[in-house]
């Protein structure tokens, strides 16, 4: 039987004595890795968006994944982005791949950009989306402190989070609402344990490794990456995607018009044509 994102099946790999929760499928016939995706700030498996991840199984497989303690896997939630990143490279060899594609949305672009700093082999070619480096700029919009952290955040979170502010990008944050709710067995939402914990690894990130080149570390990371924005993120600026792209070498940006923190979700159809071009290159 051929799945989709409404259909795969929930599995669970053990690493370190705790079950890790993970949904895979896609074209195992393609020869590319499959393609790990680190999800944001408290998010599971359904925070992703069906029609991207669809997309990109048609040219190979593609593995959701929720860390240590995070939804539905069990655990007690990291508090470190490196921890959770070594988490994840663990995830990746105790299902027997050598090789991945890692895609990182906001938190998780942090905990990929770690990923392939601390384990550069396991990684083909990386993607972050709406996310920033360790020591870059954290400024935010007030607003973004106190509806982040709603226990069950909804549309209008969303909308205010991650989307522009014209008409057509409210349109598009609806579509995108409505083809996040399909699938029918959702994941537990994340305890609050599990976000109080990656609020502390996110100000953990914040300082600089140096004061004199704070970025010197990006330049480590040779990876072919492709790195995406909303021209206006009101959650982590946008400025750091171009921080990233100015040391990483071997890096590509983007910054998509009126739009906000997950400049993906919002333009599906051109993100996707840009990823396969990049994961095609």
């Amino acid at each position: 039987m051929s799945h989709t994102h409404l259909t795969a099946v929930t599995r669970f790999v053990e690493v370190d004595g705790d079950k890790f929760a993970y949904r895979r499928w896609g074209n195992a016939a393609s020869g590319q890795p499959p393609m790990l995706f680190l999800q944001h700030f408290r998010g599971g498996m359904d925070n992703w968006d069906p029609l991207m991840t669809d997309g990109l199984a048609e040219g190979r497989e593609v593995i959701l994944y929720n860390g240590r303690g995070v939804a539905s896997s069990g655990g007690k939630p990291r508090t470190r982005i490196e921890d959770m990143a070594d988490d994840a490279a663990a995830f990746v060899r105790a299902l027997g791949l050598q090789q991945i594609d890692l895609l990182g949305f906001s938190l998780g672009g942090f905990q990929a950009l770690d990923l392939t700093w601390r384990h550069p082999t396991l990684v083909r070619k990386l993607m972050l989306l709406g996310t920033g480096p360790r020591g870059g700029n954290p400024d935010m919009e007030q607003r973004v402190l106190t509806t982040a952290v709603h226990p069950v955040p909804d549309f209008e979170d969303f909308l205010y989070l991650f989307f522009g502010r014209s008409a057509q990008a409210e349109q598009a944050a609806k579509a995108f609402w409505e083809r996040r709710h399909q699938r029918k067995d959702q994941d537990p939402p994340s305890s609050q344990e599990a976000g109080i914990a990656q609020i502390e690894a996110n100000v953990l990130y914040l300082p600089r490794l140096s004061e004199d080149d704070p970025f010197a570390y990006l330049r480590d990371i040779r990876h072919p990456t492709f790195i995406l924005n909303g021209v206006n993120d009101v959650m982590i600026p946008t400025i750091n995607s171009f921080y990233m792209a100015r040391n990483m070498p071997n890096a590509q940006l983007f910054i998509y018009p009126d739009t906000g923190h997950a400049a993906q979700f919002q333009y599906p159809q051109r993100f996707l044509r840009h990823a396969a071009q990049f994961l095609s290159e």
